[in-house]
């Protein structure tokens, strides 16, 4: 059977292996418009920084050796720019030697990912204007950051916008963030938000709110960003407002796809369409919580779809069961995490919902190096169910958050969160862990 994979990282590659593994008849086809496989994304950051020595560090398994070790047909720089579903044909041009292509599929994956937003602003193409997505794109910020770069302007809060903020700061620069709201980092309150801005000011990093851009200046190279409300000087810029699908290609086929253009999939990844899978970060995924479909790009979720949509490609079924929002980011001194709803996501559902805040210490209080730990929780005021977890601190959010995502899994209470049995010793916790301080805190 012939099995033909569009995109050559997280989903596509976890696909392609459950299948050459599982079949040793297959015919697989990976299609990778550029010529790096299998690395992982959320890296880039720290390349930057210069915390991991090189972006390569980041390569899990290099093309040749899926060619070489495990038979794959794994090409570099297809770009593919239709799919024919009628006679199971994927088509497009080899960026490298400008040739048409056409490969039959018996089953397809579409695993194409995301790209970041650029509007059409004016003075976009200038040089020192960049975005995070690829490692090319890493070496493009690190080989401009060597034209004298002091005062750098990052537009957008949220994740990447902030790890970038980071980054850039630890590398002695002015660093300036521009966000259209009135916080960074939207998926957490604004009463949580509170303490990243306090962390952004502590360490130099203005923060600029309500502010839309509007255009750049420069002559060759950038060198002001103009708002609708201020112009600042700016030697290198970094764009990180958000991400669309790279699903162009499917536009005429009757695959369905939502507004955005994001894959609309079953549980077992299939399509609307015979023969058709999605998976990854064009793919939508089923929230537990939300009891709908989503899209929050991960790589953790593209590894799992991708390795789900590659079993059942083979006809070995399993089904994803879906995510509850899970994150967490390191930024400056402090850990950041969260999963389930925020308060902006529950009442745009219209759920019964209340909050408990609370600030605890993340170990034993008396135990030296005891630091503050920030929770906040939300949960449904007429079945006691839990909806969300905020929790920002310096050490032992990452313990927190991930209790909390076993518990929205599991559709647990607050009662529930009060009886676990979670794992105490002065260095490590509280006789009462902080989510179960926070839970009995509640109004029952």
């Amino acid at each position: 059977m012939k099995y033909v994979i569009i995109g050559g990282d997280a989903a596509g590659m976890s696909a392609a292996m459950q299948i050459v593994r599982n079949d040793p008849d297959a015919e697989v086809t990976t299609l990778e418009k550029g010529d790096i496989y299998s690395y992982g994304q959320c890296g880039l950051p720290y390349v930057i920084s210069g915390l991991i020595p090189e972006a390569e560090d980041l390569i899990a398994r290099d093309v040749e050796t899926f060619r070489e070790k495990y038979g794959i047909n794994a090409t570099v720089y297809h770009e593919v720019r239709s799919v024919d579903t009628e006679t199971k044909t994927v088509s497009g041009k080899n960026l490298e030697t400008d040739e048409d292509f056409t490969y039959e599929y018996d089953r397809l994956l579409v695993a194409t990912g995301v790209r970041p937003i650029v509007p059409d602003w004016d003075g976009r193409d200038l040089n020192g204007i960049h975005t995070l997505k690829t490692i090319p794109d890493a070496k493009a910020i690190m080989e401009s950051l060597d034209h004298q770069v002091e005062k750098v302007t990052v537009i957008g809060g949220g994740y990447i916008g902030l790890e970038m903020a980071e980054s850039f700061a630890e590398l002695g620069k002015k660093v300036r963030l521009i966000e259209r709201n009135e916080q960074v980092a939207k998926i957490f309150d604004e009463d949580m938000a509170s303490y990243i801005h306090e962390e952004a000011e502590k360490h130099g990093i203005e923060l600029c709110f309500s502010e839309q851009v509007e255009s750049f200046e420069g002559t060759d190279r950038v060198e002001t960003v103009v708002t609708d409300q201020n112009k600042y000087e700016s030697d290198l810029v970094l764009i990180a407002i958000g991400v669309q699908p790279n699903t162009d290609f499917l536009k005429n086929t009757p695959v369905h796809m939502n507004e955005k253009g994001v894959v609309i999939v079953d549980p077992y990844m299939k399509t609307n369409v015979k023969d058709v899978y999605a998976a990854g970060d064009c793919a939508t995924h089923y929230h537990r919580v939300k009891e709908t479909n989503d899209h929050i790009p991960l790589g953790t979720t593209a590894n799992k779809q991708g390795r789900i949509a590659g079993l059942n490609m083979i006809d070995q079924p399993k089904a994803f069961q879906g995510i509850v929002g899970t994150s967490v980011i390191k930024f400056m001194d402090l850990t950041l995490g969260r999963t389930g709803l925020s308060e902006r996501e529950a009442r745009a559902m219209n759920l019964p919902y209340d909050t408990i805040r609370t600030k605890a210490k993340d170990i034993a209080g008396y135990y030296p190096g005891a630091e503050k730990l920030y929770v906040k929780l939300l949960f449904n005021t007429k079945n006691q169910r839990l909806l969300g977890g905020q929790f920002i601190g310096k050490n032992g959010v990452d313990k927190r958050v991930d209790v909390m995502a076993m518990a929205l899994f599991h559709k647990m209470s607050l009662h529930d969160l009060e009886d676990l049995d979670l794992s105490y010793a002065p260095p490590y916790n509280g006789v009462w862990d902080p989510i179960q301080q926070a839970a009995r805190r509640a109004k029952k």
